[in-house]
């Protein structure tokens, strides 16, 4: 693949990972309208690490109180770390029940582009509703198992290109009433289980094929969509602070709205 189309792969993903606009529906989008090649496993396990090294850069000292906790567990203490590590336990279930099911649906009759534009709509209005509608009161560290479970099942919905994985859960938590930064936050965290039992699948693929080539280009997809997705974060995060979600909503109805008018011709 050339390292033109491997760049802008990388890109892609890193900046659209841990936004609530799809990582999946934008590299869908991007390989039709630039005619890219399809993806190899290796590059998709590339830019899965890279984003992965992203956000456990970020939340470091999130993870470190989760380790923490559960040496504390360890030692029959309780602690408010392994507490979390269960939520995320809990929100990341269903996904997996659910993506061991439904692989071979959405890989042969859910990766349209029509289904791409109307998720892209249906989605970015439901996260308009959410944000306006929602409360914003709550924090991480007030979940509860079955606002987890909520936030898990909605994750469910991320399998179909288009939803965004970090939109529908970011959703969920608006609805619940949780704070933009800290339903963010939450989305951000269970995204380190998705992210790396994803690249797990597609490593595991690539073992298979007995072909797990290093190159340089493979790097430096790794190491653009670990940049791209870490800047992103920073700014996306600080964004909340003091900002809504209405930039990603209108950006979504657009996009969803263009999407749909040149597939059924109208563009």
């Amino acid at each position: 693949m050339p390292l033109f189309e491997i760049a802008i792969i990388a890109i892609i993903q890193g900046i659209t990972e841990f936004l609530p606009i799809s990582s999946s529906g934008h590299l869908r989008l991007g390989s039709e309208m630039l005619g890219l090649s399809e993806n190899t496993l290796i590059l998709d396990v590339a830019v899965h690490v890279g984003t992965l090294f992203a956000v456990v850069v970020y939340l470091w000292r999130d993870l470190l109180f989760i380790l923490l906790g559960l040496c504390e567990n360890l030692r029959g203490r309780r602690h408010d770390g392994s507490r979390l590590a269960g939520y995320l336990v809990i929100a990341t279930i269903p996904v997996v029940i659910a993506g061991y099911f439904a692989e071979g649906l959405v890989e042969h009759h859910l990766r349209a582009l029509e289904v791409v534009g109307w998720t892209t709509l249906g989605f970015g209005i439901l996260l308009f509703l959410a944000d306006r509608m929602g409360m914003t009161i709550l924090r991480v560290d007030h979940l509860s198992i079955p606002h987890a479970l909520t936030i898990g099942i909605a994750q469910i919905l991320a399998l179909v290109p288009g939803t965004s994985r970090a939109g529908i859960t970011i959703t969920a938590a608006r609805f619940l009433g949780y704070d933009r930064r800290e339903a963010a936050r939450f989305s951000m965290l269970m995204s380190i289980p998705a992210i790396g039992g994803a690249g797990l699948l597609i490593g595991l693929r690539l073992v298979e094929t007995d072909n797990p080539v290093l190159t340089h280009g493979v790097l430096i997809a790794a190491a653009l969509s670990f940049a791209t997705a870490l800047v992103t974060i920073v700014l996306f995060l600080r964004w909340l602070r003091f900002a809504g979600l209405g930039p990603f909503v209108i950006y979504r109805i657009v996009l969803g709205g263009l999407i749909l008018g040149w597939v059924y011709g109208a563009i």
